[in-house]
């Protein structure tokens, strides 16, 4: 099948990806020309593990292909896929002006019937949205589906190759036929397509990501309770986990949540609430102590220094909100940095794959260093902020002989206290002793 993709960000490069994969012929529009050519020349735009070989692979096979011309790409597809951002406006609301900018443009350009997807997530009632303006520029047949991803950063190929499920929200049976063909390679292999109306598909996006939001924060609470009452949180995580109405997953303790989609989407289901005189009370207190929890080292560092910030060094192990990205939006890094730096504190971050994108954000505000260990020269205290995997087992006694002291404060609790009890370090982690 011949299928176009409009946006090549992060949702629309994986999935045009996979869909090529699949042995479509894809077309990926956007129109930033220079990030085109780099793509016809095989630059992958996103960091994701394993993106470039698959990639790469479909390019050579002649079904990957990029232009800016979204004409071109419309006459040559029955199925478009819109995966366009949909960014918080000042009031948390999703703006939509991408989508419903390129649903105008298709209906004024399209010859012939065509099944338009919104890959994107959008506000309950998007759908319908996007059908009045199409009809409004043309009265050729067509069908507007909702077709949300479910995709984590850092794993979003595995998630985007093995689904958990499809959800497929359309009224439209002719465009329910087509989007079944489209997956049958999953559905073969036993993957679940589950067909609803627009609006529950556009909800079940949003409750999901909501949903997964309230559970870090909910065991960020659990943490900090722990630490007044000296429980354990890693026992108590384990014990909470074993029940299977619950599951071990989003139960890790840390500095918030942050990303492209959590924060996004738990201020546009709160707005969307509102619009209809409802209040998720459980959404805004959610939003309220995740933010809070970001910077909840901060006020840690100044009591271990006496209240006196200015001038000391602290190092900054990761800078992506999470580990195997390069995504820096909604940070806990950024938050810490902007707060120690108020505070007085000078910052040397190391993040191998993350940095670039600070350093377009910060520029030279802060240092950078070129690897894990040459963070710690001089410092007087390191905060981990990204759970990256060459973390998880330093050598302490190279990281005490270049600190000026010896100071660990982990937001993400990567060591285990009995090894760091061992290696005479200060260590402050989240819902768990301190080892002083």
């Amino acid at each position: 099948m011949n299928i176009t993709i409009v946006g090549t960000g992060y949702v629309g490069l994986v999935t045009g990806t996979t869909l090529a994969e699949l042995g479509n012929n894809v077309y990926c529009v956007d129109i930033d020309k220079k990030k085109v050519e780099g793509m016809r020349n095989g630059i992958v735009p996103i960091y994701e593990p394993n993106l470039e070989e698959m990639f790469l692979r479909n390019i050579q096979a002649q079904r990957l292909f990029f232009t800016t011309e979204l004409k071109e790409a419309l006459d040559k597809s029955e199925v478009i896929y819109l995966a366009l951002p949909t960014p918080p406006g000042e009031d948390g609301s999703a703006d939509l002006s991408y989508v419903l900018k390129v649903s105008s443009d298709i209906g004024e350009m399209m010859t012939g019937y065509k099944v338009i997807v919104n890959k994107s997530t959008v506000p309950v009632g998007t759908a319908d949205k996007v059908r009045e303006t199409i009809a409004a520029k043309t009265t050729i047949p067509f069908d507007v589906v909702s077709n949300p991803e479910f995709l984590r950063e850092g794993f979003a190929l595995e998630d985007s190759m093995n689904p958990a499920r499809v959800i497929v929200g359309s009224s439209s049976e002719k465009a329910k036929e087509i989007m079944a063909q489209i997956y049958q390679p999953f559905t073969n292999t036993g993957i679940p397509i589950i067909f609803m109306d627009e609006k529950s598909s556009e909800l079940t996006k949003y409750a999901a990501n909501s949903f997964l939001a309230v559970k870090i924060t909910f065991m960020n609470e659990i943490a900090n309770y722990c630490e007044k009452v000296g429980a354990d949180v890693d026992k108590v995580r384990l014990g909470m986990g074993s029940d299977d109405r619950i599951g071990h997953r989003f139960l890790f303790p840390g500095i918030g949540y942050g990303g492209s989609c959590f924060p996004k989407d738990v201020k546009a289901l709160i707005k969307s609430g509102k619009q209809e005189n409802f209040d998720f009370q459980i959404l805004e207190a959610t939003e309220n102590v995740n933010q809070k929890q970001k910077t909840i080292l901060v006020s840690e560092i100044e009591n271990y220094f006496n209240g006196d910030l200015k001038g000391k060094k602290i190092a900054l192990w990761g800078l992506a909100f999470k580990a195997n990205t390069d995504d820096i939006r909604e940070a806990s890094s950024l938050d810490n940095i902007r707060m120690l730096m108020e505070k007085g504190a000078e910052i040397i971050a190391y993040d191998s794959i993350a940095e670039g994108n600070v350093r377009k954000i910060l520029g030279d505000q802060i240092s950078y260093a070129k690897d894990m260990y040459s963070a710690l020269e001089n410092a007087d205290a390191l905060l981990i902020a990204t759970e990256w995997s060459e973390f998880k087992n330093p050598n302490f006694e190279l990281m005490s002989k270049k600190m000026r002291n010896k100071a660990i404060f982990d937001g993400r609790n990567m060591f285990a206290i009995d090894k760091v009890e061992n290696s005479g370090f200060y260590y402050k982690s989240i819902g768990r002793k301190t080892v002083k």
